[in-house]
């Protein structure tokens, strides 16, 4: 049975620290992040990562931009939501079925 999730594949950290020394443990920190991203649905993902830029203070998105892969809306977003829930949306996770069709769906074989 098909649970709907789709699991999102590790993102490799693009920041100099990472590629100049990649067994560091900041390098393990930055993994640790994306690992923990991959199992986070689309909400949780951006308000985790908000969270972090908060914490991280001034050149903090653009760090995690460089860590995480994500744009600068969607942690701007999840930055957005921990600080003022009330304007929060109370949806945010796309409904099953949304999207885009497949290709074989589109176009079925005869």
């Amino acid at each position: 049975m098909k649970t709907g999730r789709r699991r999102h594949s590790v993102h490799a950290c693009t920041c100099a620290l990472c590629e100049y020394h990649p067994y560091s443990a900041v390098a393990e920190q930055h993994r640790a992040i994306n690992r923990v991203l991959t199992t986070l649905d689309e909400r949780n993902r951006r308000r985790f990562v908000g969270l972090l830029a908060l914490q991280w203070g001034r050149g903090g998105v653009q760090r995690l931009i460089e860590i995480t892969g994500l744009s600068r809306n969607t942690i701007s977003r999840g930055r957005e939501e921990l600080q003022h829930p009330s304007r929060a949306p109370t949806g945010g996770i796309r409904r099953p079925g949304g999207g885009r069709h497949r290709v074989e769906k589109k176009y079925p074989t005869s």
